[in-house]
């Protein structure tokens, strides 16, 4: 693939990682709810269900996709309710001051992973781009092995440094919040958020 072709996939792929969406959404609400504990395995999920569906996209498995579609309700009524625990624990978690919560708070890596990845896999957002917005910009049937491998490198350098910096400006607000009461409005402000998401998700046809 030419760099000129590389440059052109990265481009859409950041304004699509940047635009308002589930996994956005969700990744703001996990950086304002937990800071970054854990934050590489969080969007390592995320990354992983991106190149699972641009493999799909790529190597003509969508058919035999959605011979699976129950595989893949499952694991999005799962990412569901991910984020509904996520968003329970937040609106009952007693409120300490953000330093004290940083400090006792354990975020169980594995968890965090397979969370981000099943919403990955079951966002709307990720399955348009993929199987109705890739086909557009890269010529499927052209791409070799050597092109899918740099595409996914792409996907990797664009996607993890962005959402990572969405996911620090996130924790910055939550540091900002001093007082319980504004934490607690916080908390379910972004239980609010995953609950949306989660909505989001599932009604996703």
């Amino acid at each position: 693939m030419t760099m000129a072709g590389l440059l052109l996939f990265a481009a859409i792929y950041a304004a699509f990682v940047i635009s308002p969406g589930p996994g956005v959404a969700a990744v703001v609400a996990r950086g304002m709810a937990q800071g970054t504990k854990s934050a590489g395995a969080y969007i390592a999920g995320f990354v992983l269900g991106d190149l699972i569906w641009f493999g799909i996209a790529t190597s003509g498995l969508a058919v035999i996709a959605e011979t699976f579609e129950f595989l893949f309700s499952a694991i999005k009524y799962a990412g569901c309710g991910y984020l509904l625990y996520v968003a329970y624990k937040l609106w009952t978690a007693p409120v300490v001051s953000s330093e004290i919560a940083a400090a006792k708070s354990r975020v169980n890596a594995w968890n965090s992973f397979f969370g981000s990845l099943a919403i990955a896999l079951s966002n709307p957002k990720v399955i348009v781009f993929f199987m109705s917005i890739l086909p557009l910009v890269v010529d499927i049937k052209m791409m070799t092995g050597l092109a899918a491998l740099e595409f996914a490198g792409v996907i990797v350098l664009v996607f993890a440094p962005l959402q990572f910096l969405v996911l620090l400006g996130a924790n910055q607000i939550r540091c900002i919040f001093r007082t319980e009461s504004a934490l607690k409005r916080l908390n379910r402000a972004t239980a609010g958020i995953m609950v949306g998401t989660a909505v989001a998700i599932a009604l996703r046809r």
